[in-house]
């Protein structure tokens, strides 16, 4: 009788384990799938945030220019005016 309840008591425990990874593991090959789409985006957002940074940098250098231009063209402004 002991031996029976032994059993049990280690067969029951291992049946229910293997009824709760059994879906589990069904669904690794979509989760697999799901986590290498991810890293896609990831990657594709960093991407994105470097190009983004490289526009930033530009934009600034462009800003410089403008002010630069704009100071160029009140002084001509001013010597045709003056």
């Amino acid at each position: 009788m002991l031996k029976w309840i032994v059993l049990a008591l280690v067969l029951v425990p291992l049946v229910v384990l293997v009824l709760a990874v059994r879906p589990v593991l069904a669904r690794l090959p979509q989760l697999r799938r799901a986590v290498l789409g991810l890293h896609r985006r990831a990657d594709e957002a960093a991407a994105l945030r470097a190009a983004a940074e490289s526009l930033q940098q530009q934009a600034e250098g462009l800003q410089g220019r403008l002010a630069t231009t704009e100071q160029q063209l009140t002084l001509i402004r001013a010597r045709r005016g003056g």
